[in-house]
């Protein structure tokens, strides 16, 4: 195990030093809060696309998916894969809807096709999910830095969670999707050089050399079953359930519909995901082979150890890598979930600013909206960080792949179902989303406060699909006790004509 030189961590500021440089550059290009937020609709496909790439994963990648290409091979890469499909059927039905309906932030349609009740519940009741999916991701580079550059933990989530929110604190969108792009080359960087060594390694195994030889080691050691689509735990039930949860996640979340309204044209925004598309396809197989030779060159880390598993990735770049290259992946690690957390953190905000402050401060001048939209941004990362040594209290380094699951199950089927449902289904009345949005999230909790007694429902092959069940009857039980009077009729179909009518 190789410690870090000099020269990684010079490698690691300076990647720190450009994005606070993009940050300090774009703090004065937002003049407003349309341009902090995106809402003037001018960003470039090609860079909408790269940017919800970046967005659509995390340092979870590093962690809890190389820990199963550790484990299982190639189970990762068909839950990645997942994906595909998933932005396909976004580029198909979602992506001009969502570039027609949102205006100022992901959610504001709410108010229109639901009520405005209904939209600041959901602000509020979405923000803990936001918050719980980002503290994940951070408390997931704690551990990888904590482990690659020798850090205490603690320091390591203080650390992170600064240098994110100081650059989309300063520059707001822009600033987020400039430092996803440069980001995005970084991650490139280590795609592409890491699996050649990890072959040198391989082929060291029995004393030969060359990456063919590698190969040859590679397959001819490996596990049985190692190239199996599903293993374990992880079968084709469990697959149509992720992908239904992660269906859910691409067509909703909040920093990834902005991507999709904030694009030049309805055109861009298909375009912004096929590119998404491809690059979900081809990047799983590249980016997850280092893990799984990994259970070749590294065959003693203990398969049963949370602690070893999570530290997969550091472990091997570790063993591999030379100076410098060390310092690169950690910022690719960074990179990751930088561009995650600040997409977030910008879509966050944009939420408590347009749909919770601006309803008590009607009157706000643009200067006062540019002060709230920062101050938003700032709560918003104090609050990821202060759950993130919550979280990390209470569950330690247990796998934080079934953590995210078990709280996605809780909470995204009851706000991804109303939020699609409003935009594809006419039926509903106006106040049933509301129906929908409180009791799928108060099952939800049941079903989890139930997995104390009966420990299955909590695993999301069950609290997902039940959790949305429960979310869809309650949104028909919605329309039947509360059904649209005739003008609240009349606005729902003002609404789908708008969102059905090209640009």
């Amino acid at each position: 195990m190789k410690e870090l030189s000099v020269l990684d961590y010079g490698v690691i500021a300076a990647f720190f030093a450009v994005m606070l440089g993009v940050g300090f550059y774009y703090s004065r290009k937002s003049k407003n809060s349309d341009q902090f937020f995106g809402n003037d609709k001018s960003v470039p496909w090609w860079l909408s696309g790269v940017s919800f790439y970046m967005n659509s994963f995390s340092a979870l990648a590093f962690v809890m998916y190389s820990a199963l290409a550790y484990k299982f091979g190639w189970v990762p890469v068909t839950v990645s894969w997942l994906s595909v499909p998933a932005v396909l059927l976004g580029a198909w039905f979602l992506a001009v809807r969502w570039r027609r309906a949102a205006k100022s932030s992901p959610i504001d349609y709410i108010a229109t096709r639901y009520t405005p009740k209904m939209c600041s519940t959901l602000a509020i009741l979405g923000l803990p999910m936001q918050l719980l999916d980002n503290a994940l991701k951070l408390l997931a580079i704690g551990t990888v830095v904590g482990v690659g550059m020798g850090f205490p933990l603690f320091w390591s989530i203080c650390i992170s969670g600064l240098i994110i929110v100081l650059y989309t604190f300063l520059g707001g969108l822009k600033a987020t999707l400039t430092c996803d792009f440069i980001q995005f080359l970084v991650i490139l960087a280590v795609v592409f050089a890491l699996p050649p060594l990890c072959l040198q390694k391989l082929a060291a195994v029995d004393g030969g050399t060359g990456l063919l030889h590698g190969f040859e080691v590679f397959f001819d050691k490996v596990p049985a079953g190692f190239f199996n689509f599903t293993n374990g735990q992880y079968g084709w039930v469990y697959m149509i359930v992720f992908f239904c949860c992660v269906g859910s996640t691409l067509s909703t979340n909040w920093s990834l519909v902005q991507r999709y309204y904030s694009t030049k044209s309805e055109k861009d925004a298909k375009k912004m995901a096929y590119l998404v598309a491809t690059l979900l396809f081809v990047g799983p197989p590249l980016f997850f082979f280092p893990a799984m030779a990994a259970r070749v060159f590294l065959p003693e880390l203990d398969l049963n150890d949370a602690t070893a598993m999570n530290a997969v990735y550091a472990t091997l770049c570790k063993t591999v890598l030379p100076a410098g290259m060390i310092g690169m992946v950690i910022a690719a690690m960074f990179s990751a979930t930088m561009s995650s957390l600040a997409g977030n953190f910008n879509a966050a905000a944009a939420v408590v600013m347009n749909e919770l402050y601006l309803k008590l401060d009607r009157e706000a001048t643009p200067a006062r909206r540019m002060v709230a939209a920062r101050v938003a941004t700032v709560l918003v990362g104090a609050g990821v960080v202060a759950l993130t040594f919550v979280m990390q209290y209470a569950q330690g380094a247990d796998d934080l792949f079934n953590l995210s699951n078990k709280v996605f199950g809780v909470f995204l089927p009851p706000i991804a179902i109303p939020m699609l449902c409003g935009i594809f289904v006419k039926r509903f009345s106006k106040r049933a989303g509301m129906t929908g949005l409180v009791g799928g999230i108060v099952v939800g909790l049941a079903l989890f406060v139930a997995g104390g007694t009966w420990p299955f429902l909590r695993e999301m092959v069950w609290i997902f699909p039940l959790t949305a069940l429960a979310t869809i009857v309650f949104l028909f039980i919605g329309t039947l006790v509360f059904p649209d009077k005739p003008e609240e009729r009349a606005e729902v179909e003002g609404f789908f004509r708008q969102v059905n009518t090209p640009a």
